[in-house]
């Protein structure tokens, strides 16, 4: 029998990878190309979505050629990318209105406090699990209708498309103008503040509040279904799952049981948490999403976002010269025992989860003669591991769960020191896995789970193998002292602006 392999297509908001993986959840093959980032004005961000699709043209053939693999042996598609990322298109053309506007966009900050003293913001979180914020798509498509005359009417006859990242490359890849399927999964519909969290489905209400033609809207799947088969690209190819990212890192990391959690370490830091069957509600500043769905049966999850976590070491070595390279940050850190009484708050565009702060601005606490280099170093790896504690306290408050461990993957753990400390201010196991693609095999694994590549989740989960561990060594007394060292720097930082913008 010719062999099979699960192929998944990880679009990112700096670059777009197709990997290939094998029965073992072993890597085959991978091709990747980076895209351009546009920042036209001070706070916007944007991507040419014509850039990304042709990339994606570029890189499925190339993954399957550099790995000697023909598209009859791929036994499915699945598609993981960046949330919240808005994109409008012509039906007829298949041509963007304009570029499409990231998730680190904060253009809509007027419109959003504008909704916000509108009737019926008060119920949005209860209907969607989110805040009413610049974080999620809504605002951002509601500004583009706004933006663009006729749009609205154009939109309202169906002849403009709306979409998150997987819905324009499903569109593309199964027919685009000659018959493209407009689809979107629950994980990436919920994070519109257009979809009701309960029902699964588009609120009509939150439409209206916001603004937005249901005609435009796609239509809503589970995480692991039939999307279509391609047309263009590669066809012949079964499309049978998407995710967004953070929820695919979740699948990846096979946290299939009530309680388990994992935090993905990149720029900033994604933590989430499987709450199961129940739909719970924060109450402790966390985000309420779907985790995943197979078949009929959702899966939700708490969700806390950290705004800075690797871009703090980023900014320490380009803004302010204190290493050459990222790693060197380790080694620098390592050279003292402890952060001297230094702490640093990085809340340099405000603070997110729990605090949601749009008033804060960070600062490094604690400075005396005695602090070096080496203790400046260490607060910054600190900084990462004590928003990792505020985190996932509130997750245990929202949901009278315990995690046993945390699952951690992306680039910042390389660092083992920083994963010692993370596991010692929250008193946890740490783990990281051999298979560090966690995004692309989450995809990978619930599409390959659709068409019964892998038989069930028990299977998914006799592929995961640990790399490393890392369990607590702090004593309890000096930890609850840290963290109450940590929370008093927090407040210095909080309300640091007079006139604080929209707060999330």
């Amino acid at each position: 029998m010719t062999q099979q392999y699960v192929l998944a297509i990880d679009q990112g908001t700096t670059s777009t990878r197709c990997i290939l993986f094998d029965r073992r959840a072993r890597l085959v093959g991978v091709a990747q190309r980076p895209h351009h980032q546009h920042y036209p004005r001070p706070g916007w961000a944007e991507q040419d979505a014509m850039e990304i699709w042709r990339n994606v043209e570029r890189i499925v053939p190339q993954a399957l050629r550099d790995s000697g693999v023909a598209a009859q042996q791929i036994a499915a598609l699945g598609i993981a990318n960046q949330r919240e990322t808005t994109v409008v298109w012509d039906r007829r053309t298949g041509r963007p209105i304009r570029r499409a506007i990231v998730w680190q966009d904060v253009r809509t900050e007027e419109l959003v406090g504008t909704l916000q003293r509108r009737v019926g913001a008060e119920q949005i979180r209860r209907r969607c699990g989110l805040p009413l914020a610049t974080y999620f798509a809504a605002p951002r498509l509601r500004w583009i209708l706004d933006s663009e005359p006729g749009l609205r009417e154009r939109a309202e006859r169906g002849e403009v498309l709306f979409g998150t990242m997987e819905t324009w490359l499903i569109w593309n890849l199964t027919g685009g103008v000659d018959g493209g399927l407009h689809l979107t999964d629950v994980t990436n519909a919920s994070r519109t503040l257009l979809m009701d969290l309960s029902t699964l489905t588009w609120n009509d209400d939150l439409s209206t509040f916001f603004g937005i033609p249901a005609a435009m809207l796609p239509r809503i799947q589970p995480s692991t279904a039939p999307y279509g088969v391609t047309s263009r690209v590669v066809p012949g190819i079964r499309i049978a799952a998407a995710l967004g990212d953070q929820h695919a890192a979740l699948f990846g990391q096979t946290c299939f049981a009530r309680g388990e959690i994992k935090c993905t370490y990149g720029t900033g830091g994604f933590l989430m948490m499987n709450t199961g069957s129940e739909l719970v509600r924060s109450e402790h500043g966390l985000l309420t999403t779907i985790g995943y769905q197979i078949g009929s049966e959702p899966v939700y999850a708490l969700e806390g976002p950290i705004a800075v976590t690797g871009s703090l070491v980023q900014w320490v070595r380009d803004n302010i010269g204190l290493v050459a390279s990222a790693p060197e940050i380790e080694t620098l850190a390592r050279s003292v025992d402890d952060n001297g009484g230094c702490y640093i708050v990085p809340a340099f565009s405000g603070l997110y989860a729990p605090y949601w702060r749009s008033d804060a601005r960070g600062l490094i606490a604690g400075l005396t003669s005695y602090i070096t280099k080496g203790h400046i170093a260490r607060a910054v790896l600190e900084a990462t591991a004590w928003q990792t504690r505020d985190v996932v306290e509130a997750m245990n408050a929202d949901s009278g769960l315990r995690a046993e461990a945390l699952r951690v993957d992306g680039g910042m753990t390389a660092n083992n020191l920083l994963m010692q400390i993370v596991a010692d201010v929250l008193d946890l196991a740490v783990l990281r896995p051999f298979v560090a693609e966690t995004v692309s095999l989450g995809a990978a694994y619930a599409a390959g789970l659709a068409v019964g590549y892998w038989p069930d989740l028990e299977g998914l989960r006799s592929n995961w193998r640990r790399a490393a561990q890392w369990v607590p060594r702090m004593e309890p007394a000096h930890r609850a002292d840290e963290y109450d060292n940590w929370k008093r720097a927090v407040e210095l930082a909080s309300g640091w602006l007079r006139t604080p913008p929209h707060d999330r």
